[in-house]
């Protein structure tokens, strides 16, 4: 027998889904309406592209759910560029296009091909020999044809270092995608924006490889079994000297990258071709000749892995990623315990120098913490499963050098006047963590200090927020 407060509750549901099929019915009815006397006015040159504000209100209502108002005001406001529009580029363009991003230029040199339609997002057989950016921009324009939320640009060129400045030009641009597969080119965007300073993320090797539970988002000196990111750091080394730190910075660029070991190789040549000669199969002189076998899948996953960080960065919702491998439970259990025993050095030193001693009780991880001349004295507020979470944001890495292996990391209170929480606990290497307690903050370079407080910011909210 179903109750009366079930029956109540199923039919406020049902009401529900009808008031919203019938929101977005009249919705839609009124957008035919405005589409059928743009088309039936033959005087006007082409139908107008305007479209009511609660239609697209509703089409992207769900993202505001997610964002709020703030975040889908600063995604309409961010201008994008994205190269390279083939597997990976074209799923990452249109998931931007319908995620709100209000401005996107799309560059690619390089039009549809049959072989090309197992993985792009949104070509079919009648775009066959169109050029990638103008299929793209055509199909954003359909999600969204009115200007003032969506302008789109298709650039049909190839990005060279020639004529980089010239692409990249006439907008302060919030973020660059690289889904570029070709190693020379690749470089060239990369060093232009790390040396510009324009925020960019790029796709690694899509090609050869299916395990999509091997995807990774890290910085580029931590990418591995990759040989594009390989091939990519040792190029881009050459053309940015004396400076490194992009490799380790992932707010300078991050990486989406496969740990997946390639399960299968480059196509290799036909007799025909080895007769003929390999080099007259070149489309690009420059670019590889051999085709690379792509499980369409694999580029699929990872420009939509592009498109999170992108919004999700550009919409104020930052994540952290897990970049590096997952420490043991032995491990947390260390780091917890000293990071308790240094608490408790904070609160006696303290009270040493105040002669002030707070009460003690048959267990003191009770106590509520209180300020001791302008220091928060207190029980340790992290547990393990918190541990390993700070572990993911400091990707096992010292938060001043990026130092990992050969040497002790310890998790310490980045600002003294505050509790020891998630938005407060810097992991630091043995030198760093003695300069810091000798001299605090200013051991440490003011560059530095913004990435660290950017990511304690990006940190999760836990109980004491």
């Amino acid at each position: 027998e179903i109750s009366p407060m079930a029956t109540l509750a199923s039919k406020s549901a049902i009401s529900g889904i009808l008031v919203g099929s019938v929101a977005t019915f009249a919705l839609i009815t009124i957008w035919n309406r405005l589409k059928q006397q743009a088309e039936s006015n033959h005087n006007e040159k082409e139908p107008t592209r305007k479209i009511p504000e609660e239609l697209r209100q509703e089409q992207l209502s769900r993202h505001s759910l997610y964002f709020g108002d703030d975040g889908m005001k600063r995604l309409r406001g961010s201008k994008i560029v994205i190269v390279g529009l083939g597997g990976v580029g074209s799923h990452t363009a249109h998931m931007l296009a319908r995620g709100g991003v209000g401005h996107l230029r799309l560059i690619d040199f390089d039009q549809v091909t049959l072989s090309s339609l197992n993985r792009h997002a949104c070509a079919t057989l009648s775009d066959v020999g169109t050029p990638k950016a103008t299929c793209l921009k055509n199909f954003c324009q359909k999600l969204c044809p009115d200007p003032s939320y969506l302008f789109v640009e298709d650039v049909v060129q190839m990005y060279t270092c020639e004529n980089g400045e010239q692409l990249l030009e006439g907008h302060d641009w919030d973020l660059v995608v690289d889904a570029i597969d070709d190693v020379p080119t690749k470089a060239a965007l990369l060093s232009r924006c790390i040396a510009k300073d324009i925020r960019v993320i790029s796709c690694m090797g899509a090609g050869g490889k299916s395990d999509v539970t091997r995807l990774h988002i890290s910085d580029l000196r931590t990418a591995s079994r990759d040989p594009l990111a390989s091939k990519l750091r040792q190029v881009l080394k050459k053309l940015i000297k004396n400076d490194t730190t992009y490799m380790d910075s992932m707010e300078k660029l991050s990486v989406v990258y496969s740990s997946e070991k390639t399960v299968v190789k480059l196509a290799d040549f036909t007799d025909e071709q080895k007769a003929e000669g390999v080099h007259m199969f070149g489309a690009v002189d420059g670019m590889r000749i051999r085709i690379l076998p792509v499980l369409g899948t694999m580029p699929a996953v990872m420009g939509q892995t592009l498109a999170a960080v992108a919004l999700c960065e550009l919409g104020n919702k930052n994540f952290s990623p897990v970049t590096g491998d997952r420490v043991g439970r032995n491990v947390r259990h260390r780091l917890l315990q000293h990071l308790k025993r240094r608490e408790v050095k904070i609160r006696e030193s303290i009270e040493a120098a105040t002669g002030d001693s707070e009460p003690k009780g048959e267990d003191a991880s009770e106590l509520s913490g209180r300020m001791y001349s302008g220091t928060w004295v207190g029980p340790v507020q992290v547990d393990g499963d918190d541990i390993e979470y700070m572990m993911e944001v400091w990707r096992n890495r010292c938060g001043v050098t990026g130092e990992r292996l050969g040497t002790v990391l310890e998790l310490a209170r980045w600002d003294l006047s505050k509790p020891s929480v998630c938005q407060n606990l810097v992991l630091l290497g043995k030198k760093a963590l003695m300069d810091f307690d000798a001299h605090g903050k200013a051991s440490v370079p003011l560059d530095i200090q913004k990435i660290i407080e950017k990511r304690l910011m990006s940190c999760r909210v836990d109980a004491y927020s």
